[in-house]
């Protein structure tokens, strides 16, 4: 079940109301998110004097709350915490569990921008009268677990900054598996285990640049046959493939092809638009318009490389044209690291493979997208398996998995039905990540579900996925791969974006041209978490620190995993000449 659809059947009952919800005067965006998926906790007060908390009792206990969610601040080494899930106290429904943000749905308000300039709950700032009225609350007498109290099993893990969140994913991999030895086109998509050296001279021999005459010294030049050629037929001259077996003398020539080995004894190649054939005293003369520079039209040996001269270093990913060059070089075989082997499992009893939605029931969206997806990041992995909201069928099946990654979508939060997080602490898996500030996708998680094996649990809603995916599942899966990570790649905005204040926010933009800019990234409408609608047009996904940013602000981007420009660049409208059958 996805999970934003979960959420609202599991608290539908509990949310409050605008009024109600309004009346405790706390953080905006978590009223907001409050009266969407039901309360989060108890309903608190700002903080006295820190007016940018939640909200406890007293000043304190409100920067706790704050730090425990955002993670340390700027300067700050981020510290992980990594516990057994087997040596938790299971808390399930408890009031303070950070999962419960699992889904952050459109907000009804707004549905294309939960984060827009109009939303009445982000235009209401707490206002110092209310840190006054805070200040006089007494604390609270109740048991609550104490996110910043390390001793405190029942307390929940604290959503971890987003880039720390993906440094932890990237390091979650100690070593790659072993690298293998196979055939060039096995290693299509692998990482290199050593640096690929020339085993050869590139050329490994002087070859002609053009089509036209090998000469010798300056013209005119004689047109001879080959030795034992008779004189009446037309010479062929040196083909590519054939190596010429006599030397030329001054002021000869032989016709050539493009490729061929150039004979001992020429200076240069004469390009066939460049000469004329005239006969001369019962022979055949060739002529040039100007005089031909020694080396002209010739590949001399070893332009390119010479033998032992390292060609691309260890960790370079084999592209079709990697495979080209190894050909070149001598390569049979390539030394690569092994494509990591992935296993999707997509939990939900609502979910139809085919058809239209009907009877409470949905299209399963994330089956048909995850798979291609890992295809495209260099991942071997079957389709997505389906599986049901039983807690059994899925201890089982990720007890049977030997996948090195186990991407689940859905169940990751604390609704009748999640069973990710239970059935990790069954299998005493190691939580890495439980929660990410960013938005959509809050509810995602990393575990090693044993060494060299790991799960990530991805929300349901289908942007919310995504999220996730390039989150955790992206480094995780690149370090298995032994890729080095992407320098990161920046771009000016093209229209202004808002975002809660303490979360990261992932936004599909395409690229477009800016004559005072040049290059840069438009946010695209239908970015909802449960919306895929503007994805499908995305050139990437933009890093949208906490508050939003500006037109002009440069933000790290997201490419994803096809040619920018392939999605947004066709049309339904747009037209074309051409059909299936090659008909115009």
């Amino acid at each position: 079940m996805t999970g934003g659809q979960r959420d609202d059947t599991a608290r539908g009952a509990a949310a409050a109301t605008p009024d109600e919800e309004g009346s405790h005067g706390g953080d905006p965006f978590d009223d907001a998110l409050a009266l969407v998926n039901g309360p989060r906790r108890p309903p608190e007060r700002p903080g006295s004097g820190t007016g940018t908390g939640t909200g406890s009792a007293t000043g304190a206990e409100a920067r706790s709350g704050a730090e425990a969610r955002t993670g340390p601040g700027p300067g700050a080494e981020a510290a992980t915490v990594r516990i057994s899930y087997a040596a938790r106290a299971a808390t399930p429904g408890d009031a303070g569990d950070t999962s419960r943000m699992s889904s952050t749905p459109d907000v009804p308000y707004t549905p294309d921008d939960p984060f827009a300039p109009d939303d009445p709950f982000a235009s209401r700032a707490s206002s110092p009268s209310d840190a006054r009225h805070a200040s006089d609350t007494p604390a609270p007498t109740d048991n609550r677990p104490d996110p910043t109290d390390p001793t405190d099993a029942t307390a929940p893990t604290p959503a971890l900054p987003w880039h720390t969140a993906r440094d932890i994913a990237r390091r979650a991999v100690t070593e790659p598996p072993a690298p293998r030895t196979s055939a060039l086109a096995a290693a299509l998509g692998r990482t290199l285990a050593a640096p690929l050296t020339a085993l050869t001279d590139l050329p490994s021999f002087d070859t002609s640049a053009m089509d036209g005459w090998a000469v010798a010294g300056p013209g005119p030049w004689r047109l001879d046959h080959p030795t034992g050629t008779p004189e009446s037929r037309p010479a062929t001259g040196i083909l590519a493939g054939h190596a010429p077996t006599e030397a030329l003398l001054d002021g000869q020539a032989i016709a050539i092809a493009t490729g061929a080995r150039v004979p001992s004894g020429a200076t240069a190649v004469l390009r066939s638009e460049h000469g004329e054939v005239r006969a001369s005293g019962g022979g055949r003369r060739l002529y040039a318009p100007r005089p031909v520079p020694p080396g002209q039209d010739i590949r001399p040996r070893g332009q390119e490389c010479r033998r032992g001269d390292q060609l691309l270093p260890a960790g370079a990913l084999v592209t079709p044209a990697v495979l080209g060059l190894a050909a070149a070089a001598g390569y049979d075989e390539l030394t690569a690291h092994p494509r990591p082997r992935a296993e999707v499992f997509v939990l939900g009893d609502e979910l139809l493979a085919s058809g239209l939605p009907e009877e409470g029931r949905i299209r399963d969206a994330l089956g048909p997208m995850l798979a291609p997806w890992l295809h495209a990041l260099g991942v071997e992995t079957a389709p997505a398996r389906p599986l049901a909201d039983d807690a059994g069928a899925l201890y089982e099946a990720l007890a049977a998995s030997t996948a090195d990654v186990v991407i689940s979508t859905g169940g990751t939060a604390s609704g009748p039905v999640d069973h990710v997080r239970p059935t990790l602490r069954r299998l005493g898996a190691e939580v890495l990540v439980d929660g990410v500030a960013v938005r959509p996708g809050h509810p995602m998680l990393l575990a090693r579900l044993a060494p060299g094996r790991h799960l990530v649990g991805l929300p349901g809603n289908p942007l919310a996925a995504v999220s996730g995916l390039c989150t955790l599942a992206e480094p995780l899966l690149s370090a298995l791969a032994a890729r080095r990570p992407a320098p990161p790649y920046r771009v000016p905005l093209a229209a202004p974006v808002h975002g809660p204040p303490r979360d990261t926010r992932l936004v599909p933009v395409a690229y477009r041209d800016d004559e005072r800019y040049g290059l840069m990234a438009a946010p695209l409408h239908f970015h909802g978490p449960a919306m895929l609608r503007g994805i499908a047009a995305a050139d990437a996904l933009a890093v949208v620190p906490p508050g939003g940013a500006q037109r002009g602000d440069e933000l790290e981007l997201l490419e994803l995993p096809w040619p920018a420009g392939w999605s947004a660049g066709w049309t339904p409208e747009a037209p074309t000449d051409w059909n299936a059958s090659g008909e115009r």
